[in-house]
C-alpha cells in the first residue's frame, strides 16, 4: 500500500504544472520535476508534445543566436610560425650533418695531413682541442699515413696564431720542422680549407687527410667536398672525458655554425682556387 502511494505521489509530483504555465491558444510549457519541461502544441492534430532536458532551452537559444567572430590572434600565429621555422632549420641541419661526405677516396696514404685550426689559450699555450688535433696528427704521421703536415689557422680569436702554436707543439712531440707547413692567415674553416689547398697546389700535392675534432668533422666534410682534391676526414678524439655541459655547449655551437654555413657562407663566402677555375 505504501509502495503504491509513493508511486502515485511521484507521478503527481512529476506532472505537477508550474505556476507560470502558459495556456493561451492551447500552447504552453509545463515545468516538471528535476528541471524537465514539457512543451505542448496547439489544438491542431499535427501539433506535438516534447520534453526537454534542463538547460536545453538555453543552449538552443544560445546556438540560434548570432555567432560572434573571434578576433584573429596574429601574435600567436607568428610565434607558432617562428617555432616551426626554427624546428625545420634545425632538422635540415642535423640531416645535412648526418649525410655530410667525409671522404671521396678509399686510399690509405696521402700526400699531406691537414690539421684544422682551433683557438689557443689566452696565455699562448695550446688548448685541449689543439693538443688533441696535434697528437692525432703526430700518430697518423708515425703510422705513415702522410710524410708531412699543414697546420692551419691565424690569430682568429686572440693574438696567438693557431698554426704556429700547433706547429711548435708538433715539433715538441718529435716532428721535424722540414715536415711542417704553416698556414697563418685563415680565420675560419672555409679559409682553412682554401688556403691549405693553395699550399698543396704550390707543392704539387693532390691528396690530404684532414684532422679535426669529432663534432667539427661533418661541417669540415661539407666544405672539403666542394674543393678539387682527394680527401678523407679523420677524427681527433678528445684527450680525456669532458664535462657534460661542455659537450652540450660545443655541440650546440657547432650546429649553429653549420646553420650559418648552409644558409649564408656556402653561397656568400666562396673559395677561389687560383689557376683551376673552381670555387668552394
Amino acid at each position: 500500500m505504501y509502495g503504491m502511494t509513493g508511486v502515485f505521489w511521484l507521478m503527481r509530483r512529476f506532472f505537477q504544472p508550474a505556476r507560470n504555465d502558459i495556456a493561451e491558444a492551447g500552447y504552453g510549457t509545463r515545468q516538471l520535476a528535476f528541471g524537465y519541461t514539457v512543451e505542448s502544441g496547439g489544438n491542431s492534430p499535427l501539433n506535438s508534445t516534447s520534453i526537454r532536458r534542463p538547460g536545453s532551452v538555453r543552449r538552443a537559444a544560445h546556438r540560434s543566436g548570432p555567432r560572434r567572430r573571434k578576433p584573429t590572434n596574429w601574435l600567436k600565429r607568428g610565434v607558432l610560425a617562428c617555432v616551426l621555422a626554427v624546428f625545420a632549420v634545425v632538422a635540415w641541419t642535423m640531416l645535412a650533418r648526418v649525410l655530410a661526405p667525409l671522404e671521396n677516396t678509399s686510399q690509405d696514404k696521402f700526400d699531406v695531413l691537414v690539421v684544422l685550426g682551433a683557438p689557443a689559450d689566452s696565455d699562448g699555450n695550446p688548448s685541449p682541442t689543439e693538443q688533441a688535433r696535434v697528437s692525432e696528427a703526430v700518430r697518423e704521421y708515425e703510422r705513415g699515413v702522410a710524410p708531412r703536415m699543414i697546420f692551419t689557422g691565424g690569430a682568429a680569436h686572440n693574438q696567438f696564431v693557431e698554426a704556429k702554436v700547433m706547429a711548435q707543439t708538433a715539433e715538441a712531440q718529435g716532428i721535424p720542422a722540414s715536415a711542417i707547413e704553416e698556414e697563418t692567415q685563415s680565420k675560419n674553416t672555409i679559409e682553412n680549407a682554401c688556403d691549405s689547398l693553395r699550399i698543396m697546389r704550390d707543392h704539387g700535392w693532390r691528396s690530404a687527410e684532414v684532422v679535426t675534432s669529432p663534432n667539427h668533422v661533418p661541417r669540415a666534410g661539407m666544405i672539403f667536398s666542394r674543393l678539387p682534391l682527394t680527401y678523407r676526414l679523420h677524427e681527433a678524439p678528445p684527450p680525456g672525458p669532458e664535462p657534460a655541459w661542455l659537450t652540450v655547449n660545443t655541440n650546440a655551437l657547432e650546429i649553429l655554425k653549420t646553420v650559418h654555413y648552409l644558409i649564408w657562407s656556402r653561397q656568400m663566402e666562396p673559395c677561389e682556387v687560383h689557376g683551376t677555375g673552381n670555387r668552394e
